[in-house]
Order: structure tokens, then sequence, then C-alpha cells
């Protein structure tokens, strides 16, 4: 029997206790297992290579994306990691060019120098990712809505265009949405890539990453990878992970509302120069993110009309918006993706990539939507209107 979001969220890979009939999936706090005889278990023989709370958490995930295989890391960036591994020396990268500053790192910083060449475009044009396309291209990298512009690809078309190609995989990395509002296995991506982090676990209490694939080719060699690095979280962590999707759905449709409410009170604000929202109209994806997502997101950003100096002091003054690192938590966070998430992005490549001195990033809670509203507006009439410095002011994002 096929169930529906909301029920596997709370039962997929999570039986009641068969020992003591605990309705939670207990936390097995163990490091090693006793085995029968040499090299035969009852399924778990240490815990870097398995263990039972990090089962269901797999199974789960896999079940929310519509998947056959998940596969938990440490961190989202573990996971990150973890797909590059299965590249080899001479390989060939194409990523959108408007992605997490961390990822960029990532490629830029460490595994360029290994021998991985990595073109970064604008994933939002298909022609744009055809053209990048080499011989010994051998992975298409897609955020889509990308971290900090909220671009949208169209995960369908961008697949297509490589799969006609061959022996490219694709993997989104679809922490933005969530498995709650975008399924990119079920329109032509190999892999799904989360921050557990972020709107699975939704209460900022733990750190955590996830791959989610059907093919069994690239499942193998991922859990060969997982255990022969061994960035795996530990089963307190995967609980954490567990309770917190258990309440995705309802979040995220409490997120979203209270997202589109903002957003539509930044439109109109004078002190705010552009707003980055896909559930806006007139954002050049919001026809393809109406297609292939539920809803619309909580992420959004928006360009102040002032220098940076004036937008970091923007970001002191809120109230109830935390400014701290990361979304995707009940509490509603805001940053300044120049100095934070993508600071470690050359100052040039940020601008070239549309993100402005003045961009202002938010992760929308669950709090009331008038109270998040009021924090902001009370903010923004302190900002002192400035001309914005060295701002790139082409399109990020074609849709």
């Amino acid at each position: 029997m096929s169930h529906k979001f909301d029920t596997l969220a709370i039962h997929a890979g999570q039986s009641n206790d068969p020992q003591t009939g605990s309705v939670t999936f207990p936390i097995y706090q163990t490091s090693t297992y006793g085995q029968i005889e040499p090299g035969v278990t009852r399924g778990f023989c240490y815990s870097r290579t398995g263990n039972p709370t990090r089962q269901a958490l797999e199974e789960c995930l896999a079940a929310l994306e519509g998947g056959a295989f998940g596969i938990a890391y440490a961190s989202g960036l573990a996971a990150v990691a973890a797909c590059v591994h299965l590249l080899r020396s001479g390989d060939h990268v194409v990523a959108c060019r408007d992605l997490y500053g961390g990822a960029y790192r990532l490629f830029t910083k460490v595994y360029a120098r290994f021998g991985i060449d990595f073109s970064f475009v604008d994933t939002t044009d298909t022609d744009a990712i055809e053209a990048a396309l080499r011989p010994d291209t051998k992975l298409l990298w897609l955020e889509t809505p990308s971290n900090p512009l909220l671009c949208v690809t169209d995960i369908a078309a961008a697949s297509r265009v490589v799969k006609r190609r061959g022996g490219i995989t694709v993997v989104v990395d679809n922490t933005f949405a969530s498995p709650y509002l975008q399924q990119p296995l079920a329109l032509g991506a190999d892999v799904v890539l989360h921050s557990t982090t972020k709107y699975l676990n939704g209460h900022a209490d733990v750190i955590g990453g996830a791959l989610v694939t059907s093919d069994p080719t690239l499942a193998e060699a991922l859990r060969f990878q997982q255990n022969a690095v061994g960035a795996v979280p530990g089963p307190q962590d995967c609980f954490l992970v567990l309770r917190g999707i258990k309440t995705l759905g309802v979040r995220m449709e409490r997120h979203c509302r209270n997202a589109v409410r903002i957003a539509s009170f930044l439109v109109g604000h004078p002190k705010v120069e552009r707003v980055h929202y896909p559930g806006l109209p007139t954002h050049p994806g919001y026809a393809v993110a109406r297609r292939q997502q539920r809803l619309f997101g909580a992420m959004l950003s928006f360009e102040l009309r002032c220098d940076v100096d004036e937008a970091k002091r923007f970001t002191t003054r809120t109230r109830l918006f935390t400014l701290a690192e990361s979304l995707g938590s009940v509490k509603s966070l805001l940053c300044h993706p120049p100095t934070m998430t993508h600071a470690s992005v050359e100052p040039e490549v940020r601008r070239r990539n549309g993100i402005p001195d003045g961009l202002i990033r938010l992760s929308v809670g669950i709090e009331d939507a008038g109270d998040l509203i009021d924090d902001l507006d009370q903010a923004l009439a302190r900002v002192s209107e400035t001309a914005p410095v060295g701002m790139d002011r082409e399109e990020a994002c074609r849709g």
C-alpha cells in the first residue's frame, strides 16, 4: 500500500520497537555489535558501517524523496564531498553559478587541486548548460531554488539536456525546497542532496546531510564512500532529524505562507531595490517553480538601497529575525551573504553572478507573520539610503 507524504514522514523506516513497544524509534547509542561467529552478524557490525537509528533515517529520507536508497552523512558538505568522490582527476563538473558558498569553496579550493575541473553557468538557461558540456563532463550540479538569489532551474529540462549526451550524473541540492515541496528524482535527477540541518530537522539543533538515489549502482558507490571515508552522523543526530521530519509537512505550510506575506510586503517598500522570491509573479522562475514545486518555499532575499556598511547595520536591528548562519529553523533568521554564507566567494565572482553588497537573505520561520513584518518594518525604517557600490546589475537568473 502506498502512503502520502505526511504518513511516510511519521512511519517510513520507523516501526514501533519490537522489544518494548516504544512508539518512538530508539537511539542505538553503540559503536559496535556482538557477532554470532566471525563475519556473521545480526545485521550490524560497526556503527560507522551501519546503525539502526541511522538506517531508520535513511529509509525515511528515501521514502520522502520517492527514492530507493538513502545515505546519511555528518553534514551537508560531507554529502557534497561524497558526490565529488565519485569523480576522478581529469573529470569535469558543470555547476550552477549561484550556489551555496560552502559548496563553491569545496569545489574551487579543495577538489580543483586534485585535477577536477568546474564550470559555473546559468543553469536556468538550458542552452548555457549544453554549451558548457565537454567530453569529460561527468556531473551536473544544480541548486533550485538557489542560494542566495533563489534562481529556479527547470530540473526536467536540464536533465534532458545531459541525458541526451549520456554518462553525466545529475545532482540536485534540494535543501531550500525540502522533499515536501519538490522531488527532483521524479523530474529526472539521479541524486538528491540535503543538508538535513535545515528544514528536515527544522529546530536548529543538529548538523547533518544526506543523499537519495534510485540507481543501485550509484547507491553502492556512495555506500562504499560513506563507510570508507567515515563522515557519518551519530545516532543522536539521526534521532533528532527523524523527530523533526515528523512535522515537516505542517511546518512547511506555515513557513511558506509566512514567506509569501513577507515577500509581498518587501516588494512595496521604498528602501528595497529588488526582492528575489519564486512566489512573486514577476520572478523570472515563477512559472517553473509553480510547475515543479508544491509551494514556493520559505527562503527569500532582497536588495537594500544602501551600501555594504549600512546593509550590515540593518542585520543588527531586527528583534525577531536572528542574525545567524543557516536556515530552515522554526525561528526566523537573516544573514548578509556577501560577508557570511558567501564570504568564501571572491568579490568579483559574487558581483559577476549578481550578488550585490546590499543583499539580505531571510529564512522565514513559523512565528506570526504580522509580527515578522513589523520587525522588518522597524529595521527598514532606520536604513539610510546610499548608492550601492560596485554592483553588477546584470540579471543573475534568466528564468
